[in-house]
């Protein structure tokens, strides 16, 4: 696997969505990247993606 995100980096998801900090990875699942950003009402949310859904935040 090349994973190509850093942890730390902000990504969001190709075709919108908020934007989240990488917080981890676990290479042996489809869903390999551990993100986690904050709602509108304050939550923390965590949450896992395969890394081809992710794209860093700038672009």
């Amino acid at each position: 696997m090349d994973i190509m995100l850093k942890k730390g980096q902000e990504v969001r998801q190709e075709f919108g969505g908020p934007v989240m900090k990488v917080i981890g990875f676990e290479p042996d699942l489809i869903e390999n990247v551990i993100t986690q950003w904050e709602d509108e009402q304050g939550n923390i949310i965590t949450a896992k993606f395969m890394d081809s859904l992710l794209i860093p935040a700038n672009h």
